[in-house]
């Protein structure tokens, strides 16, 4: 049962006794908890918002997973078989709930932790925590998400620009935009999705910014989900996923040379290699073999008279951007002095390996696999849950009697 009494610090504790502290109450956080207790090893999870899911209860109305159903629950309960095939924003939300509430999660929300050190005796983790905490646990598992932050590139000329400026993150439903003039920047599958979504949702005028050709791929072909070929291909050759994948573009999707869209000149899989997940159709290809969403060059600048420059030296006057321009994760406050980020910002070992310069430490959910993050996020927490608790049962195995 989720619990919202704030706790208490436990640096008095001996190491044995201090749990393992999740920090993030999303599906990486909630798995990984539930893992960790079915192996017998008490984990606490800290969330700063006031509900589990809280990343998942801010994106986009019409948002629905990408990846199916069954391969997208986490340990130790399946979500129902009414969410359909493809499940909806509102029911993941609904299924994290649920899954925290069924297997009775240690959960304290309204604590945020701001820094994670090692522990002054040498033995775990030190985290300071909102309103002066300091909690010691035997080690920690950051569970903070891939999408954390917002991040809006620095145009020239933004702050100044007369127009409606968003990121995506602030997106909710294309309703407020019907009858307008609105620029998408960015062809992820946010981008792709809300551009989509405008255009079902009455805009007058859909544009969408591109500089780098995304490889589009079917969701389903003929029942065959794309997450199956993802799974399987997966351990293949990066050259040899490329190739395979090539060739069922060409069967597959259309070529929309003529609307602005080229087919990549670099392979799916080396793309993903590099962190760009495919954008899986739900309903571009057609929006753009129509018109109604109109392929433009990528944005360089904002001017004061409310136009937007643009890559190919053209200017445009929409009403609304709407920048689908990704997130950061954020790591750096609470783990950057660690020495256990690349020079992206990402955790330089996810899953059940940790650091070397940092035992104890573990990571959740900051890759994009293009098998599914769920699925993976899956399979993370129970390997880390299986490290744990090799790992406390050495420690145990090195008290005196």
């Amino acid at each position: 049962m989720a619990d919202s009494t704030p706790p208490t610090p436990s640096s008095a504790q001996p190491a044995p006794d201090r749990p393992v502290y999740v920090v993030g109450g999303g599906p990486g956080g909630l798995a990984a908890a539930y893992a960790l207790r079915a192996r017998g090893v008490r984990a606490v999870v800290l969330e700063k918002s006031d509900r589990v899911g809280a990343s998942w209860r801010r994106h986009y109305d019409r948002l629905h997973l990408h990846t199916t159903r069954r391969l997208s629950a986490l340990p130790g309960l399946p979500m129902p078989r009414r969410f359909g095939r493809w499940v909806s924003r509102d029911d993941v939300v609904r299924y994290l709930e649920k899954y925290a509430e069924h297997h009775r999660l240690e959960i304290v929300t309204g604590v945020e932790v701001s820094r994670i050190e090692r522990a002054p005796d040498g033995a775990g983790w030190l985290l300071h925590a909102t309103g002066g905490r300091e909690l010691t646990g035997a080690a920690v598992v950051v569970a903070t998400g891939f999408n954390h932050t917002p991040r809006v590139p620095s145009w020239p000329g933004r702050a100044s620009w007369p127009g409606e400026f968003l990121h995506a993150a602030e997106y909710r439903n294309g309703t407020p935009y019907a009858g307008r003039d609105v620029l998408v920047v960015g062809v992820g599958n946010t981008g792709a999705e809300i551009a989509v979504d405008l255009v079902e949702s009455g805009a007058a005028r859909v544009r969408l910014a591109v500089r780098t050709v995304p490889h589009i791929v079917r969701r389903s072909t003929a029942g065959w989900a794309a997450q199956y070929s993802g799974v399987l291909v997966r351990r293949l050759p990066v050259g040899l996923v490329d190739r395979i994948s090539r060739v069922q573009a060409k069967v597959a999707v259309p070529d929309l040379s003529a609307h602005g869209l080229p087919r990549p000149d670099t392979g799916l899989y080396s793309r993903v290699q590099q962190g760009a997940i495919p954008v899986q159709d739900v309903g571009l290809i057609d929006a753009v073999r129509k018109g109604s969403v109109e392929v433009v060059a990528a944005v360089e600048g904002f001017e004061e008279d409310g136009s937007v420059l643009l890559a190919d030296g053209s200017r445009i006057s929409p009403d609304t951007v709407i920048a689908a321009t990704g997130y950061v994760r954020s790591l750096e406050p609470l783990v950057g002095h660690l020495d256990v980020l690349d020079a992206r910002g990402r955790p330089v070992a996810h899953g059940p390996r940790t650091p070397r310069t940092a035992p104890g430490l573990y990571f959740t959910g900051f890759t994009n696999p293009i098998s599914g993050n769920l699925r993976e996020l899956a399979i993370d927490a129970v390997r880390i849950a299986k490290a744990v608790a090799k790992n406390e049962a050495r420690a145990a195995a090195r008290l005196p009697s």
